[in-house]
């Protein structure tokens, strides 16, 4: 196959920590408030912002609370977790890894035997089966590893007597989230805004916040995950009084980000360019023989981590540890080229390709991808052709 003649301007396609807002420079964090403390005049301002901004771009409700947590996105599920089960029984929804994290939490670290619906990478559970009245319920909105996502909250019961925790990690900012419908909505920076590790964001309705209110739980809280003090929920939190030192300069980051984001036209400009984006994608799957989705529902593409499986007969008739080559050897030579960097699956989903399509990738960018893909792939045929 002819070498492709252009590249990806920006060949940055990670699903986790995310490429940079177009046109982002160092210069973007100049006015970071950088060697002084988060609890100085400076310092809290910044993170009252940056929830205030939250609030703003994401469209979060007003008697939301939202605050600042350690730990990333892993950190803000569990401080939920820990914090509000035990009153009802628990189920919790898992379809790839980050959903059996959840599962695995509750199974062997708090004991509290939830009922569990688990399917293979790339199919949804059938979420009608889940009692959404009157259980408390966890799951993923989007999940990464997979690419699946659930279509909408429909599912989820109005009148719930429980409490939805949402992992919305890779779903914040790049598809719409029921607000209705969730209590706990957890996401990190690093993902759909492309923003610096190690920051987590938690959002709480006011019925999780009356549950961790009258909830004691029967299983020890760590000091990071506390947010109750003598029944009532530590506001400051939610005010920029974080549980931990915050980096000023990952804040900055993710303040320029969402200022960048209102620029652009706000969420619907996001979730506009997350669409066009998976569209080069799936368009180029839908002509191309080789190569198919891991999700098995159209109805359920991410539009954010897209999940790719070879498909080609040829390739998948000489067994795992072949295909398994093959998509190593197509994101080996595309990061050696310079035109793809991290695009290989997730280390426990099954072989094949992952490709970001959050707002901050150029839909160019993915345009110009598209063609070095089957270049890679004819490569790859070539070698086996040859060991043949």
């Amino acid at each position: 196959m002819t070498r492709p003649n252009t590249r990806p301007r920006v060949p940055n396609f990670s699903s986790g920590p995310c490429t940079k807002r177009p046109g982002w420079t160092l210069q973007a964090l100049q006015n970071a408030a950088l060697g002084r403390s988060h609890r100085s005049p400076a310092g809290k301002a910044k993170l009252v912002e940056a929830i205030e901004l939250t609030r703003t771009v994401l469209r979060v409700p007003a008697d939301y609370r939202i605050a600042i947590v350690p730990a990333s996105d892993t950190g803000a599920v569990e401080m939920a977790m820990w914090s509000m089960l035990g009153p009802k029984t628990v189920e919790v929804a898992a379809w790839e890894a980050f959903g059996s994290e959840w599962v695995t939490d509750a199974l062997q670290e708090l004991k509290i035997a939830p009922i569990v619906h688990q399917t293979a990478y790339g199919v949804l559970p059938d979420l009608s089966a889940i009692d959404t009245r009157h259980n408390d319920v966890i799951f993923t909105w989007n999940g990464t590893a997979a690419g699946v996502r659930v279509p909408n909250g429909d599912w989820i019961a109005a009148d719930r007597d429980g409490v939805t925790i949402c992992d919305a990690t890779s779903a914040a900012f790049a598809m719409p989230l029921d607000w209705a419908k969730l209590d706990v909505v957890t996401f990190s920076w690093q993902k759909v805004m492309g923003g610096e590790a190690a920051h987590g964001m938690l959002v709480l309705s006011p019925r999780a916040v009356a549950r961790i209110e009258s909830n004691t739980p029967a299983w020890p809280i760590p000091k990071v995950f506390r947010m109750a003090k003598g029944g009532k929920l530590i506001e400051g939190i939610f005010k920029g009084d974080t549980i931990n030192t915050p980096s000023l300069l990952a804040v900055e980051d993710y303040l320029d980000t969402l200022r960048w984001a209102q620029g652009i036209g706000g969420l619907d400009a996001l979730h506009a360019r997350a669409d066009a984006n998976a569209r080069v994608v799936h368009d180029w799957v839908a002509r191309t023989p080789w190569i198919g989705h891991l999700a098995v529902d159209p109805a359920t593409y991410s539009n954010t981590g897209v999940c790719l499986v070879i498909t080609d007969p040829d390739v998948l008739a000489k067994g795992d540890a072949t295909v398994a080559s093959v998509a190593k050897g197509i994101a080996d030579t595309l990061d050696a080229e310079g035109i793809a960097f991290d695009i290989g699956a997730y280390r426990d989903a099954p072989a094949g390709l992952r490709i970001w399509c959050g707002g901050t990738v150029e839909t160019s960018d993915l345009e110009a991808l598209m063609p070095w893909l089957d270049w890679a792939y004819a490569a790859e045929k070539a070698k086996l052709a040859k060991a043949a």
